[in-house]
Formats: structure tokens, C-alpha cells, sequence
């Protein structure tokens, strides 16, 4: 990378002063010398400091350069190519607006520029209009490729922003399932551990298999992070695979009853979306609803895929609402171009709806 701009800075160095040097022995037919060489190179050589000098500095050196290309060798037609290459650097740097401006005081400036080598009224109005469509070309380039370089940072930094936002997604998704399940569950074991070790020992193994579960999709998702091939990784999950989300809240004592319909042959975003959707509906129902059934319906309509997840508890779904779950859930909608709503049920309870496009 390091080679790639130095190469670019020298680069005017390096191709200029040969176009110059050849322009002004056909104009004036005198050999190439070497004072002819060092003048064009060191007339040049502010180019190389281009994108570092701000162009208060850069333009008296353009200037003392082209001065000095004009008392020692007369090139005529490829002098303008000394500012051109500023111009193009000043569009990189600047906004439209400022190029606009630039563009505009271009005209009183090549035309005082030209104006003392010209004498015919004709060659002089050639000259200004050569001159100035070429600066005019130079800044247009710089634009064009400025508005592309920042087209291309703004979709770069909108995709690590989605990127971050669905890997903030799942593992709030994994660890607050596993988490409420867990708390549950050896709530259960140390409250029976005494009158029924057996009820209890069930519970403690429930907490190993969600604990166990929990550790292989956090280890999946940081080996996705760092780039890890070989990281484990779970096979995706759906809408048919609902049931396993179940073993919490059942272990706590809530009924939790699923009607799934016919869903094999939706986008596999829509089960993915789905599936995380109604997992965080029934951690929410755990942790603050105190139900006592949970119902889960996935219908297909004839547009969309109907996710819904209803409780009997005391119509709380977030605690005080300052939870990442809900957003969470709305965001996995909405990115399929759904929609998801929630609140409290007509006949008491909580009930979140989802309509995923199918």
C-alpha cells in the first residue's frame, strides 16, 4: 500500500516533464537539454506534496512553476497539465458545492493566465476555451471519483452496521433464553433438592444441556467474528425446530402449546427471523409475564407468514421497557420488510403478532 502512494505522488514526476520537454521542442525545434530536464522536474515537484500541502501553499508553487517553465523551455499546448493534476486533487478533497465554486473562478484565471503569451484575438479565445475545458475536466474527474469513494464508505459502513446489529441480535437472542432458562431451573433444583431430589436432578441436567447448548452458539458466532472456519457452528434453525425452545419454560411449570402450520417452503431468512422471534417472546413471557400457558401459532397466509406468541400472565413483556428484546424483535421484522406488534392481549395477557412476507 505504502509503495502504491508513493508511486502515485512521484507518478506526475515521472510522466510530466517528458510531455513538456517534448511540446516545447516542437513549438520552438530546439534540442531537449539538461536544464530543460531539471526545470520541468522541479517544476513539478510540488505535485509530488499535493495531497499533503493545502492549496493556500500549493498555488504560488503551481504558479512559481509555470513561471519558470515559461522563461526556460516555452512549452505551449501541455503546460496546463501542471494544474490539472492540483485541480483533480483539490476535487478529491473537497465538496461539490466547493468545486462548483472552484470551477467558476477557473474563468478570470486562465484567462489572465493566457492572456500575456497571446496576441491574435483568435488564438487567444482558442487558448482560454483549451485551457479551461481541461481544468473543467480535471475537477470533474476529481468529483466523480470523490462521490464514488464515498458511495462506496457509506454502503461499507451501512453493511458493518447491520453486520454488528445481527450479531448483537443473536447472542442477546442465545444468552438471554439460556440465561432466564437457567435462573429458572435452579430455582426449581434448590427448591426441591430436598423433597424431590429426583424433580431436582432433572432440573440440573436441563441447566447443563441449555448451558451447553448456549456455549456452542456463542462459540459459533466468535468464530464468525474472527474469521474462524472451523469454529462450530449449529445447523440453522427454523420454524419447525420451535419446540426445542420449550424446555424452560416447561421446566418452570408453564404449559406451552405450538400450532405450526405448513411453512417447509418460506425464504430460510423467514424461518431464521421466525424462530429467533418467538424464542425471544417466550423469554419475555418467562421473565416477566408470571403465566401460566403460552400459546404459539405459525400460520401461512396467502402474503406472509403469521407469528404468534400469546400469554395469560399479568400483561407485562419487558419489565420496565428499557429492554433490548422487543426492538430486537421489531428490527428482525422490519429487515424482512414485515411488521411485528405487541402489547397487551384483549383477554388479559400479552400477545406478540408478526407478519413476515412469505
Amino acid at each position: 500500500m505504502l509503495r502504491s502512494v508513493t508511486f502515485r505522488a512521484w507518478l506526475p514526476v515521472l510522466v510530466i516533464p517528458p510531455v513538456l520537454l517534448v511540446d516545447a521542442a516542437m513549438v520552438d525545434e530546439k534540442p531537449v537539454t539538461w536544464t530543460g530536464v531539471v526545470v520541468a522536474v522541479v517544476a513539478c515537484l510540488p505535485l509530488v506534496l499535493r495531497s499533503r500541502l493545502s492549496f493556500v501553499w500549493m498555488g504560488p508553487l503551481i504558479t512559481a512553476g509555470i513561471v519558470l517553465l515559461l522563461t526556460q523551455i516555452e512549452p505551449k499546448n501541455t503546460l496546463v497539465l501542471i494544474p490539472a493534476v492540483a485541480l483533480v486533487e483539490l476535487a478529491l478533497r473537497s465538496p461539490r458545492r466547493h468545486n462548483l465554486w472552484v470551477a467558476a473562478g477557473l474563468v478570470p484565471c486562465v484567462t489572465v493566465g493566457v492572456a500575456p503569451f497571446v496576441d491574435d484575438v483568435g488564438d487567444f479565445a482558442n487558448a482560454v476555451s483549451r485551457n479551461l475545458l481541461l481544468c473543467w475536466l480535471a475537477l470533474a474527474v476529481g468529483d466523480i471519483y470523490r462521490e464514488r469513494r464515498e458511495t462506496i464508505e457509506q454502503e461499507t459502513r451501512r453493511r458493518l452496521g447491520d453486520e454488528r446489529l445481527q450479531i448483537a441480535r443473536d447472542v442477546h437472542d442465545v444468552v438471554a433464553h439460556a440465561m432466564v432458562a437457567i435462573n429458572v431451573q435452579a430455582g426449581v433444583a434448590a427448591h426441591l433438592i430436598d423433597r424431590d431430589p429426583g424433580q431436582a436432578h432433572a432440573a440440573l441436567r436441563a441447566i447443563k444441556d441449555t448451558s451447553g447448548e448456549a456455549l456452542a452458539d456463542l462459540r459459533g458466532t466468535l468464530g464468525v467474528l474472527r474469521g474462524d472456519d472451523s469454529a462450530p457452528v449449529r445447523p440453522a434453525v427454523g420454524l419447525g425446530d420451535l419446540d426445542e425452545l420449550a424446555a424452560g419454560l416447561r421446566a418452570a411449570g408453564v404449559e406451552v402449546s405450538f400450532e405450526v402450520g405448513e411453512v417447509g417452503d418460506v425464504p430460510a431468512a423467514v424461518h431464521a427471523a421466525g424462530y429467533r422471534i418467538v424464542q425471544e417472546a417466550l423469554t419475555n413471557a418467562l421473565r416477566h409475564a408470571q403465566a401460566s400457558h403460552v400459546r404459539v401459532v405459525v400460520a401461512r397466509e396467502p402474503e406472509a407468514v403469521r407469528v404468534e406468541v400469546d400469554d395469560d400472565g399479568v400483561g407485562k413483556a419487558n419489565g420496565d421497557g428499557r429492554g433490548s428484546g422487543l426492538r430486537g424483535m421489531r428490527e428482525r421484522a422490519e429487515a424482512l420488510s414485515g411488521t411485528l406488534e405487541s402489547g397487551p392481549a384483549a383477554g388479559g395477557g400479552w400477545r406478540v403478532l408478526a407478519r413476515l412476507p412469505a
